[in-house]
């Protein structure tokens, strides 16, 4: 009970443009639009639902909101609850944003580095299947997980694993640490950094096969590959990386583990078993070997 998934991110960005072409050209996405306030909003569809990624045209390009799916209004009330006794203001979703998100109760609050956290009861299906080129099925099945990478590493933690509930899976010491609300090896990832960012944020796929076509398409569409095919070693996922308009990485992935309650968190030592080679210099990377 409590937090089931990770349901919706929302960014601000400067080029709506260039994410819907990288989006629906490159990786084979569909997106729609809908009007919130005075703006159209690119919404990304992942899968059956409404959408997973909202894209709000700004001046700026940064995280709006992270959307977390809870059980139950009484979960919704419970975890409420566990917030205001740590010390977060806790405030409920306007009516409108219900609509676009799809929830039939809605509450947020501001993490310590700034960010705006929901937690949404309720989703709304908006079709089938999502939408892909050429109108055959998708090749995504959801939105995986995110990593959060800042100096302030130990009150996110603190916030995540004591206050919202979830669990340690894994780890790199001394700085990366992978934590889940459900089977999935993780939902959540948190890193130190000198500064607040999201490193990136991971788009699941239903095979190998619709991973490697979309690396074919990101390979011929010249698109920016920051981080080659290749498997993970904690989770097992196989995946690539794009860099997206606003500067932070797409992961295409697919092949996760699930895990248990038996579960036994610890440090898994490389980051790789094969692949995932850095066009930049991997700001995780240790001297482990």
């Amino acid at each position: 009970m409590g937090i089931r998934k990770l349901g919706y991110v929302g960014l601000n960005v400067t080029d709506v443009e260039a994410w819907t072409d990288l989006l629906r050209r490159t990786l084979g996405i569909g997106v729609t639009t809908a009007t919130f306030g005075t703006d159209d909003v690119a919404l990304v569809e992942l899968d059956e639902f409404k959408y997973r990624v909202a894209l709000y045209p700004s001046a700026e390009d940064s995280p709006r909101e992270l959307g977390w799916i809870v059980d139950t209004p009484r979960e919704l009330d419970r975890l409420s609850q566990r917030l205001t006794d740590a010390g977060f203001t806790v405030e409920d979703g306007s009516a409108q944003e219900m609509e676009l998100r799809g929830a039939t109760r809605l509450r947020w609050f501001t993490d310590p580095v700034g960010y705006r956290v929901e937690l949404a009861v309720g989703e709304a299906k908006a079709r089938t299947a999502a939408a892909r080129l050429g109108g055959a099925h998708a090749g995504t099945t959801g939105l995986g997980h995110f990593v959060l990478a800042s100096p302030k590493f130990a009150e996110l933690r603190e916030l995540y694993e004591s206050v919202l509930e979830f669990k340690l899976t894994d780890y790199r010491a001394p700085g990366l640490f992978f934590f889940r609300c459900n089977t999935a090896h993780h939902n959540i990832a948190l890193a130190h950094a000198n500064t607040t960012a999201i490193h990136h944020l991971e788009f699941e796929h239903g095979s190998i096969d619709d991973v490697g076509r979309s690396y074919d398409r990101a390979k011929a569409d010249g698109a920016p590959i920051s981080i080659s095919l290749g498997r993970h070693m904690n989770d097992k996922a196989i995946s690539f990386y794009v860099r997206n308009p606003s500067g932070f990485h797409l992961e295409i992935g697919c092949g996760g583990i699930e895990v248990g309650e038996d579960w036994v968190p610890h440090d898994f030592g490389v980051s790789d078993v094969w692949g995932h080679h850095h066009a930049n210099a991997n700001p995780f990377a240790t001297s482990k070997s």
